[in-house]
């Protein structure tokens, strides 16, 4: 059973230019990303050109409820997508002359079947872009876009983000919406398609599973439609977390996170009172794997609270 309380308060910061950049990127490896930049802020360690970062089979099939089979399959599509993708944006030199870089965005990427992970390095010029806390990085919680199963919607998000301190967009005209949104030129070129299955549907999603509510308009010349600008606001919605937070247990549950949950399902895998649920022919690593699994389960959590404690879990 998966709720907010796994993805509640990771924050992921990108660069505007980033966004722009991921404009084709297929849903799995927009999540793929999402989980990387988390597994850094939460580790500690930061992005680096050298360093790899560590993406759990589970952690996607936790984040984005989908089964572990699921995000195995997910997992290895995405290894060979991002691999191969490439962009360009636009930067300025010290002497102010505008320069065109073209980069792919990750370095290296790995796909460890027996460990059920993907390990991955940001190429060099992605480093600053994400890393680089400034002014004109969007960040938004992974919880809002955790249940959005269009990428569609989730661009559609992250593009309201940037103007989050108004409540409202520009008008992006028609063509540059969809080139934002990662429409390609020949899909739902009707109107009525493309409302149909692009903005109509991405604008539902995001009212129903995100914390703001959102309207568009037309802009017309003429006859026809030149454009769409969009007005949101704030939604708060009752989580199950403040429902619960009279039960200590309950906080504990939905207070570790997702880093804390692998460290220590391994630690358990070693533990001797853990015997029982092991399974004969499993390794230690598979056992993790399953052990993970278990603490995602409000009640087994509960149960396994007294063997959390004696590998270290602070409560």
């Amino acid at each position: 059973m998966t709720t907010d309380r796994q993805v509640k308060d990771m924050l992921i910061a990108k660069a505007n230019a980033l966004i722009a950049a991921s404009y084709n990127l297929e849903l799995i490896e927009q999540r793929l990303i999402f989980l990387a930049i988390i597994e850094a802020r939460e580790s500690g360690l930061g992005i680096g050109a050298n360093d790899p970062l560590t993406v759990h089979a589970s952690s996607y099939a936790e984040n984005f409820d989908v089964t572990i089979h699921g995000a195995y399959s997910a997992l290895k599509e995405a290894v060979e997508l991002l691999f191969k993708r490439q962009f360009s944006y636009e930067s300025t030199t010290a002497k102010g002359k505008k320069e065109y870089i073209k980069t792919r965005w990750v370095s290296e990427i790995r796909y460890i079947p027996d460990e059920a992970v993907v390990k991955l390095i940001f190429a060099p010029s992605i480093v600053p872009l994400i890393t680089r806390l400034e002014e004109q990085f969007t960040t938004y919680e992974l919880a809002q876009v955790s249940k959005l199963s269009s990428k569609y919607s989730t661009r559609l998000y992250e593009l309201l983000m940037q103007w989050k301190s108004v409540g409202k967009t520009p008008v992006y005209e028609v063509n540059d919406f969809r080139n934002k949104l990662g429409v390609g030129i020949n899909e739902y070129k009707l109107t009525a398609n493309f409302k149909a299955r692009v903005l109509d549907l991405a604008v539902a999603q995001i009212n129903e599973c995100t914390d703001i509510s959102l309207e568009y308009s037309q802009t017309k010349k003429g006859r026809s439609i030149f454009g769409y600008s969009f007005t949101f606001k704030k939604n708060q919605k009752t989580s199950k977390a403040i429902e619960n937070k009279h039960d200590p247990d309950v906080d504990l549950f939905i207070k570790m996170t997702d880093k804390q949950r692998h460290l220590f399902s391994n630690k358990l895998s070693e533990l001797p009172d853990m015997n029982k649920y092991s399974q004969g022919t499993e390794s230690y690593a598979q056992f993790a794997v399953r052990i993970a699994e278990m603490l995602k389960d409000q009640e087994k959590f509960k149960e396994l609270l007294p063997y959390l404690k004696k590998v270290g879990f602070n409560t």
